[in-house]
């Protein structure tokens, strides 16, 4: 049920929706596809939003879609893709026949991720599943409310949650399939996907996506 989903590293994700690539958050891509649909960005973090490498996978009919908040930062490369769309947390939307919902993304206890910048994560509607792409986020209450299929969750630490905060969060979600993301490059180690697994209780299923 996840063979339509890529993880390049980070939260460099690549979802297929039939013949629509929907990349979020591409950062370090080696290869430059120039293929997206549709580019979703959670936050303007720079392991988040990285000009240089969504050149790599926009054309000239992409659509970016960002925090509302981060528009301003947003536009700058605005002659990149063929418009830029907003969002804001908790919302319902369908821009271009896509269907997603938006998840307040923020720390609970450090300042990295303030509720305030009113970032996101996205809930996609894809092939009749629910995919949770969190972002950058701790166990917060959004997020242990969210209902999907399958949930890609940061574990890396420092920033996000790490292996067993995210396992716990993981473990009272009941996904049918998680998948580690955020770790092994700009924070924490490889290992902590295997860790997560380990933590990760039955009958979720984890699937490791990066390859180091």
């Amino acid at each position: 049920m996840t063979e339509n989903i890529e993880v390049f590293g980070q939260n460099s994700i690549r979802i297929m929706d039939g013949g629509r690539a929907i990349y979020i958050d591409p950062f370090r891509m080696e290869e430059e596809p120039k293929d997206a649909a549709f580019v979703m960005i959670t936050h303007d973090h720079y392991d988040h939003f990285s000009p240089e490498d969504i050149a790599k996978v926009v054309c000239d009919t992409t659509v970016m879609i960002v925090p509302e908040k981060m528009l301003g930062k947003a536009e700058k490369i605005a002659g990149m893709v063929s418009r830029i769309e907003t969002v804001r947390p908790g919302g319902h939307y369908e821009i271009d026949g896509l269907t997603f919902d938006t998840v307040a993304a923020y720390n609970l206890m450090k300042p990295f991720h303030p509720k305030s910048a009113q970032w996101v994560g996205y809930i996609f509607d894809i092939g009749g599943q629910k995919i949770y792409v969190a972002g950058d986020t701790d166990a917060t209450a959004e997020a242990k409310a969210v209902k999907c299929d399958v949930a890609l969750i940061p574990i890396g630490g420092t920033f996000t949650m790490d292996a067993k905060k995210a396992a716990d969060l993981i473990n009272e979600m009941k996904p049918s399939v998680a998948i580690p993301v955020h770790y092994g490059t700009a924070v924490g180690k490889p290992k902590d996907g295997e860790d997560f697994a380990s933590l990760v209780k039955d009958p979720v299923k984890v699937e490791l996506k990066i390859k180091f």
